[in-house]
Formats: C-alpha cells, structure tokens, sequence
C-alpha cells in the first residue's frame, strides 16, 4: 500500500469512529470492517495513535475484543480513554467494558 492509499484509508477509519455513538464502543475489528476492511485491526491502531483531531475523533471509543482498554491510549494512557469513556456513561470495570451492553449494533 502506498502513502497516499493509507490515508485514503485512515481518513475511511476517522470516518467509521465518528459513526460511534457517544455512550457506545466498538472493536478495533469492528471499525476496520466499517472502514470496509475487515482484518486490518492492526492498521485501526495505527490511524488511531496518529489521530490527526482527537477531540472531533472519538478514538477513545474503541476497545480490542476482549472490551479492554488501549494500554497504550495515545492521549495520556487508558486511565484518561477510561475517563472520557465514563464521562459518556459507559462503565468501566478493571479496564473492560462490558460489550454486551456498550457495544455499537
């Protein structure tokens, strides 16, 4: 993939965790497959680390699999995604969110 695609790309994932409700969260996976690239997880990590406008972007909203936060949360760790998570009502647990309850459908 070149340099100009992986933007085409990023600007595609920017654009799917927009689309997560304030109160909600998805996967990782979840927003590649919005993205329409189902399987490039990984790459959702990525854009996400360089989120270009983190307060219009709401990449706090995404979690791994599991529901557990980003250990490695770029904007100051998964103690502030977990703030910003319950400032928008969803509970954390032990760095989880229950995703029976809080994922987006």
């Amino acid at each position: 993939m070149n340099r100009q695609n992986d933007c085409s790309f990023y600007d595609k994932i920017y654009a799917a965790v927009c689309e997560i409700p304030r109160g909600q969260v998805a996967t990782y996976g979840q927003v590649a497959a919005m993205a329409g690239s189902g399987g490039a997880a990984r790459a959702v990590g990525n854009a996400l680390h360089r989120n270009p406008n983190p307060e219009v972007i709401p990449c706090h909203r995404v979690v791994n699999a599991q529901g557990r936060l980003a250990p490695n949360f770029a904007f100051c760790g998964d103690e502030e995604q977990q703030r910003r998570l319950e400032a928008e009502g969803v509970e954390v647990v032990d760095h989880h969110v229950d995703l029976k309850k809080y994922q987006m459908r």
